[in-house]
C-alpha cells in the first residue's frame, strides 16, 4: 500500500520539523510549506491525502488557502485539518464553513493528531462494498465513487458534507441531535461547536437548491437537531 501523503502548511519551523519526523516515523510521506501561497501550490501539485493547515500564515492565510482548495476541481475533496493557536468561536465556524474537516487548537499532542488523521482517512476512503449506494427523494450517494447526485445533477460537496448527508439519507425520518451528527460526520472527540453543524446544514441546503431541489429535504427539528423529511414529495 502506498504511503499516505500529508502536506503540513505551517510557518513555525520547530513544529513542522517535529510533525514531519513524527509522521515519517508512522509511515507517512510528508511535505512542508511555510506560507500559504507555497502551501496552495504544493497541494495543487502533490494532491496530498490530508492537509494540516495553520490559519495564521504569512502571505495568504489558512482560511484563504482552504477556500481555494475547496474551489479547485482536483483539490476540493482533500481532507483539511486546521492547526491554529486561535480559539475564538468565529474562527472555528468560519473554518468549517469554508470546508475544513477538523479543527485542532495548539498546543496539541501528536498522538491525538495522528488519531484524527487516521480516522479522517478511514471516513474519506470508506469501507463499503461495490454497489454501496443509498438513494432517497432524488438524492443518490455512491460511497465507492464518493459522489452525490440529485436528479442526475452532481453536487460538489466537501468530505464532511458528504458524510453528513449520507448519515441523513440512510435513515430518513430519524431526528439526529447536533452532537450525533458531529460524531458521525466530523468525528468523535473533535473540538467543535454546535453551530458548526448548522453551518454545514445551511450549505447543504443551498447546494441542493442549486441542483434543482425545490423543497426542503433537510428539516429542522426544534430543540433536537435535523432529519431528512420522510413524507412523499409532491410532483412539481
Amino acid at each position: 500500500m502506498a504511503q499516505p501523503r500529508i502536506l503540513i502548511v505551517e510557518d513555525e519551523r520547530g513544529l513542522t520539523q517535529s510533525l514531519s519526523w513524527y509522521f515519517n516515523k508512522e509511515g507517512y510521506e510528508t511535505h512542508v510549506a511555510d506560507n500559504g501561497t507555497d502551501g496552495l501550490r504544493k497541494a495543487q501539485t502533490i494532491l496530498p491525502d490530508v492537509v494540516l493547515l495553520d490559519i495564521m500564515l504569512p502571505g495568504m492565510n489558512g482560511l484563504d488557502v482552504c477556500r481555494e482548495l475547496r474551489a479547485g476541481e482536483r483539490t476540493r475533496d482533500i481532507p483539511i485539518i486546521m492547526l491554529t493557536a486561535k480559539s475564538e468561536e468565529t474562527d472555528q465556524v468560519v473554518g468549517y464553513s469554508l470546508g475544513a474537516d477538523d479543527y485542532v487548537p495548539k498546543p496539541f499532542n501528536n498522538k491525538v493528531l495522528l488519531a484524527k488523521v487516521k480516522a479522517l482517512l478511514r471516513r474519506v476512503q470508506g469501507s463499503g462494498e461495490p454497489g454501496d449506494v443509498a438513494e432517497y427523494h432524488g438524492v443518490k450517494i455512491d460511497r465507492i465513487r464518493h459522489r452525490v447526485m440529485y436528479n442526475d445533477e452532481t453536487l460538489d460537496l466537501t468530505p464532511t458534507e458528504f458524510r453528513l448527508l449520507e448519515t441523513l439519507v440512510r435513515q430518513p425520518g430519524r431526528a439526529f441531535s447536533r452532537h450525533q451528527l458531529m460524531d458521525t460526520a466530523i468525528g468523535e472527540g473533535s473540538i467543535v461547536l454546535e453551530r458548526t453543524i448548522d453551518v454545514h446544514i445551511k450549505t447543504l441546503r443551498q447546494k441542493l437548491i442549486q441542483a434543482g431541489c425545490e423543497v426542503e429535504l433537510i428539516e429542522t427539528v426544534r430543540g433536537v437537531g435535523y432529519r431528512l423529511r420522510e413524507d412523499e414529495l409532491e410532483a412539481k
